[in-house]
């Protein structure tokens, strides 16, 4: 067996796979109905304007739980040969000094949470979703030369929710804190720590996440570390590849819950770098990621640097570089949307986008709850067919057809922007919570004129993480994922693209005062 975890933004989920990649046990907890005590909505803490932080100890309570669950279901963890794990990216955790020796010495007779408790200088880390450090972005982006010198060296210019910039926000606003910080994490090499029993480093592929790593190197980049914050270098440890064998799962994990004493741990890595593992992808298909944010990824041979958007090394040696555009207003924005104009129910928000045309009868409409990623707009935008800004539409259907079609347009022509033109080979392969609405699959198929195949298990980001386990001790292949395992789901309607494509005149409009950058 083989045991994949994935720390999201909204909940933990483990799967428990065979030698034949199927699925046997799964088991998730909830941040917000689970553990209540630490207040998150969503699974964060927003504490002031644009800081988005999430508890680390609950991070850590939540793997106490999902293990009894796993157990509660007839996992038998002594069959269990591999983990590996993902997590959400760019958040940072801050160890305290001696926190290791505790890792070590973990009593199985007591939860894991209370034990680590005063193990952290930093109690909630921040997170993607924060949005406060523009400032420490720009500094960073001038101590090394420039964005662009930046994105050459990393992959990225300087991005809020990146762990550079976070870091540096630490080290001026915590000065005592950051002193006392044994050991910084990501989220993954955190969580994969929690497993080894000692301090797991950063693999290659969500370190190349972080504004600090340079990707052609595979090192930590002076010039962004002195750039950040003192002894950061030591403080980050070396980074390894992504399928590096650690080592042994820690011995509390064997008293406590049966595991062999030969279970390997492997390197744990970013939650969109899995989700490309878990599906498989080949060299024409787009992951479109639909969850807690939106996110567009593929392969790519070139480290060249995209604006707006970013390289990452790959997690899997057959593979160099990842591209990745993320969209923060994602799923929430979704929702959001769906609590305002249809009752909360997705079968009514059904109802009304099967009730309206495509296209929208030439509305259109941008929706950013959080500042965005690629374009730094917040707010609601929208518009008729004569270009005239309105502030509400007429009717509910033209709400929820203008919410899809101007997020999946959206997607579509930054791809275009870069250069990364939609082919006649190209699959759309769709994964995330919101990859179960077939209607909301048929929008994002006609906006990029692409056939949409979805697998089996949605949870794409977790299977990727158990796969990788596999594939670390020499199973699995190249192809994770094979095309029998891959559903149609739909498919563009014939004049889909003579449609849609009237919208795109949409993203050469100046708004009052804030500047739409898609063309």
């Amino acid at each position: 067996m083989f045991l994949g975890f994935d720390f999201s933004t909204q909940q933990l989920k483990s799967i428990v796979v065979d030698e034949k990649r199927d699925v046997k046990y799964e088991a998730h907890v909830s941040f917000d109905h689970d553990l209540p005590e630490f207040r998150t909505h969503k699974g964060v803490v927003r504490s002031e304007k644009k800081v988005v932080t999430a508890p680390v100890l609950m991070w850590v309570k939540a793997v106490d739980m999902i293990l009894e669950r796993l157990r509660v279901c007839g996992a038998d963890f002594s069959k269990v040969i591999a983990i590996s794990g993902t997590a959400q990216q760019h958040g940072t955790v801050y160890w305290a000094a001696g926190a290791e020796e505790q890792l070590k010495g973990l009593d199985d007779a007591q939860f894991l949470h209370s034990q680590l408790a005063s193990c952290f200088t930093i109690t909630s880390s921040p997170i993607w979703q924060d949005s406060s450090t523009t400032a420490q972005c720009r500094a960073l982006e001038e101590a090394v030369g420039g964005p662009e010198e930046l994105a050459k060296i990393t992959g990225s210019k300087a991005f809020e929710r990146y762990s550079a910039a976070q870091i540096m926000k630490i080290f001026e606003t915590k000065s005592t804190a950051y002193k006392n910080t044994e050991r910084i994490s990501l989220i993954s090499s955190f969580a994969c720590s929690l497993f080894l029993g000692k301090y797991a480093p950063i693999d290659y592929s969500d370190g190349s996440g972080m504004n600090l790593l340079d990707i052609t190197e595979k090192k930590w980049s002076d010039k962004c570390l002195n750039a950040c914050a003192p002894d950061l270098a030591q403080k980050l440890g070396d980074p390894v590849p992504s399928n590096t064998i650690l080592g042994k799962i820690s011995n509390y994990y064997v008293e406590r819950f049966g595991f062999s004493e030969e279970c390997s741990v492997v390197a744990f890595t970013g939650d969109n770098q899995s989700t490309i593992v878990g599906l498989g992808l080949k060299e024409n298909d787009i992951a479109v990621s639909l969850g807690t944010s939106d996110t567009l990824i593929m392969w790519t041979s070139s480290p060249s640097p995209i604006d707006g958007g970013h390289i990452l090394l790959s997690p899997v040696p057959s593979h160099e570089y990842i591209v990745l555009i993320c969209f923060k207003n994602g799923s929430v924005t979704r929702e959001r949307i769906r609590d305002s104009y249809a009752s909360g129910s997705w079968e009514i928000f059904d109802k009304l986008l099967n009730s309206s045309p495509r296209g929208n009868l030439g509305y259109f409409g941008l929706y950013y709850d959080h500042d965005e990623i690629t374009v730094p707009l917040v707010g609601e935008f929208r518009f008729d067919s004569y270009n005239n800004i309105m502030d509400k539409f007429p009717a509910s259907e033209i709400e929820v057809r203008s919410l899809l079609e101007g997020q999946f347009i959206a997607k579509r022509s930054m791809l275009e922007e870069y250069g990364l033109d939609l082919g006649k080979n190209t699959r759309i392969i769709a994964t995330g919570g919101a990859s179960i609405n077939i209607g909301i699959l048929q929008v994002l198929s006609d906006v990029f004129n692409a056939p949409v195949y979805t697998i089996e298990e949605c949870n794409s980001g977790v299977l990727g993480a158990a796969f990788r386990a596999q594939e670390a001790l020499g199973g699995g292949g190249d192809h994770l994922v094979t095309d029998g395992s891959m559903t149609l789901v739909a498919t563009p309607f014939k004049n889909a693209g003579e449609v849609i494509s009237y919208n795109f005149i949409y993203f050469f409009l100046i708004l009052p005062n804030k500047s739409i950058h898609y063309l």
